[in-house]
C-alpha cells in the first residue's frame, strides 16, 4: 500500500511522508525518528545538530538570488498521537503505520495515521532534499514530544536558532492561517481506598463496554459535541451507584484525545440483577438516543464475567462518581474577542480504578491564562471535595495574537492569489501549538502556522486529504519565493 501512496501527486511529499511514516515514533520515544532525521541531514551534506532535549536542527543555505531574504525557521514536531482500535493488532513500538488510499483520503489501518505533524515533517524534508525549489536560509526545526507535553519546543535554548520567521506546519484546515492558539495544563486527581471482599453469593459480576465512539482531538473537536466515554461510564454507573459494586474502571487514554472507550468491572446484587440490568438498558437507550446525530456507532455493552472477590467500599465510589459528574467536560467559555473560538475547555481524559488505586486524569485549555486557571481550579475543587490529591502539570503558555505579522501580511494575497480570490480565515485556534512556547525565548522571531487538511486528528479515523495536500503545496512553494527581504 505505501507504494500507491508514493505515487500520489505531489511526489517529494508524498514520499518523504511514507518514509517516515515507516519508522516508529511514539512520544517520548523518538529515539529511532531522532536518529533518522539526523541520518537524513548528513546524508544531505547539511549542517545538523541534536540539542540537549532531542530536538534536531537542520540548516540549508539560501538558494541562488535569495541571499538578501529574511531566514526562515520551518518547524513541526516528530512524535504522533498512537491510538488505535481495540480489534486492531499492531505495536506502535516496532512497526510502521500500514496507510492506504480511500477516494481523496489517505487513511491507516486501523490506527492514527500520523499526518498530524508527520506531513509537516515529510514537507519539510522535501524542501530540505530539493536542488529546485527556491527558498532563503532555512533552518529545518523539528520538535519532540509535542503530543505528550511539548518538552521539546519547552526544552529549546535561546540563540540557537538565527531566523527572523517562524512557519509551523501543524494547522489541519487548508483555509485557516493561524495567529494563535491556547495554552493548557493537566490536573491530575488521584486516592486510595481499602477495598471489601464482595460476597460471591449475593453478588453477579458484570463487564460494562462503552465503545464505538468517534473520539478525537480534544482541542479541535472540544466544541463538536462528541461523546466522551468517561462521562457516558459515569453516567450509567451514577445510576446505579448505590446498588453495585466496582471493582475497575479503564476509561480513555491520553490527554489530548477525546475519549472513545471505557470499561468498568461490577458486582450487582444478585437479587436486583433484572432491575439494574433493565435500568442500565433503559438508560444506555436514552444516552444513544442524545447522541445518534454525532455518535452513530455508539455501543453500551453489559455482560457476565469472572466472579470478583474485591471492589470499592460505597462511600469511595459514592464520591468518585459524584465527582466525575460534577467535573466539567466540554466547553467553558467562548471568546468574546474572536467568533467561533472556543477560549476555555476541559477534556477529561482517563479513569482508572484498580487494586485500591484511582486516577483522573484532564487537560484544560485557555487562550486566556486567567480563564484557564479558573477552570483548573473549579476541577481541583471538586475532586479534593471527594478526598483526592490533585496534581497540577505539564503546563504550556498560549500563542498571543499578532494580526499586524509581517508574514501573515505576504501569506493572505498568496492565498487569495491562488484561490481564485477565495480569502483565507486568519485565526487563532484552540489547540496547543509549539509557537507560545518558542516565543518565549525567541520573542522577536514573526510566527505564523498553516497546513492541509486533516480530519479525527488523535483518533484511528485521523485521514489526510490529497487534493487538499496538492493546495497546501503549491502555497508552501510560492511563500518561500515570497519571503520578505532583510531590513
Amino acid at each position: 500500500m505505501s507504494q500507491d501512496i508514493r505515487s500520489l501527486e505531489p511526489k517529494a511529499l508524498w514520499n518523504k511522508f511514507a518514509d517516515l511514516n515507516a519508522v516508529p515514533r511514539p512520544s517520548k520515544k523518538e529515539e529511532r525518528v531522532i536518529q533518522f532525521m539526523k541520518d537524513f541531514g548528513h546524508n544531505l551534506g547539511l549542517e545538523t545538530i541534536e540539542d540537549e532535549v532531542g530536538n534536531v536542527i537542520i540548516r540549508k543555505p539560501a538558494t541562488k538570488g535569495m541571499e538578501g531574504r529574511k531566514p526562515i525557521v520551518m518547524q513541526s514536531h516528530l512524535d504522533m498521537v498512537h491510538q488505535k482500535n481495540n480489534d486492531t493488532d499492531f505495536d506502535f513500538d516496532t512497526q510502521g503505520i500500514e496507510m492506504y488510499i480511500e477516494g481523496d483520503w489517505v487513511k491507516a489501518k486501523g490506527t492514527t495515521l500520523g499526518a498530524d505533524n508527520g506531513l509537516g515533517v515529510a514537507t519539510i524534508m522535501a524542501i530540505l532534499e530539493s536542488d529546485t525549489i527556491v527558498h532563503p536560509d532555512l533552518e529545518a526545526l523539528f520538535t519532540i514530544d509535542e503530543e505528550t507535553g511539548m518538552t521539546g519546543a519547552m526544552g529549546l535554548k535561546g540563540g540557537l536558532l538565527k531566523g527572523d520567521i517562524l512557519l509551523n506546519l501543524d494547522t489541519e484546515e487548508d483555509d485557516e492561517i493561524g495567529v494563535g492558539c491556547a495554552g493548557g495544563i493537566d490536573i491530575t486527581a488521584t486516592g486510595t481506598y481499602s477495598e471489601e471482599r464482595v460476597t460471591k453469593d449475593d453478588h453477579k459480576a458484570y463487564k460494562i463496554e462503552v465503545k464505538g465512539l468517534q473520539g478525537g482531538h480534544s482541542g479541535m473537536q472540544i466544541h463538536e459535541g462528541l461523546g466522551n466515554a468517561n462521562k457516558i461510564m459515569n453516567r450509567l454507573l451514577y445510576a446505579v451507584v448505590e446498588d453495585v459494586k466496582i471493582a475497575e474502571i479503564d476509561g480513555g487514554s491520553l490527554r489530548n484525545a477525546i475519549p472513545r472507550e471505557s470499561v468498568a468491572i461490577v458486582a450487582f446484587e444478585a437479587d436486583k440483577e433484572d432491575i439494574l440490568k433493565s435500568l442500565l438498558k433503559v438508560l444506555s437507550e436514552t444516552i444513544k438516543k442524545e447522541l445518534k446525530t454525532m455518535e452513530p456507532d455508539l455501543q453500551i455493552v453489559i455482560s457476565e464475567c469472572d466472579v470478583l472477590e474485591q471492589a470499592m467500599p460505597f462511600g469511595a465510589q459514592e464520591q468518585l462518581v459524584n465527582a466525575v459528574y460534577a467535573a466539567h467536560n466540554g466547553v467553558y467559555r467562548m471568546s468574546a474577542d474572536i467568533p467561533e473560538l472556543v477560549e476555555t475547555s476541559n477534556n477529561i481524559a482517563r479513569v482508572i480504578v484498580k487494586d485500591g488505586h484511582l486516577k483522573v486524569g484532564c487537560l484544560t485549555r485557555s487562550s486566556v491564562e486567567s480563564s484557564k486557571m479558573d477552570l483548573a481550579n473549579a476541577l481541583r475543587a471538586t475532586f479534593e471535595l471527594a478526598g483526592c490529591d490533585v496534581e497540577f502539570s505539564g503546563e504550556y503558555p498560549g500563542w498571543q495574537p499578532n494580526m499586524g505579522s509581517d508574514i501573515l501580511k505576504v501569506m493572505v494575497p498568496i492565498y487569495e492569489r491562488l484561490n481564485n480570490g477565495e480569502k483565507p480565515h486568519v485565526a487563532a485556534c484552540h489547540a496547543g501549538l509549539e509557537c507560545g512556547i518558542l516565543g518565549q525565548n525567541y520573542p522577536d522571531m514573526d510566527m505564523i502556522s498553516f497546513g492541509p487538511n486533516i480530519k479525527g486528528a488523535h483518533s484511528p479515523d485521523e485521514r489526510a486529504q490529497i487534493s487538499s495536500a496538492q493546495k497546501y503545496w503549491a502555497f508552501v512553494l510560492e511563500i518561500l519565493k515570497e519571503i520578505p527581504k532583510k531590513n
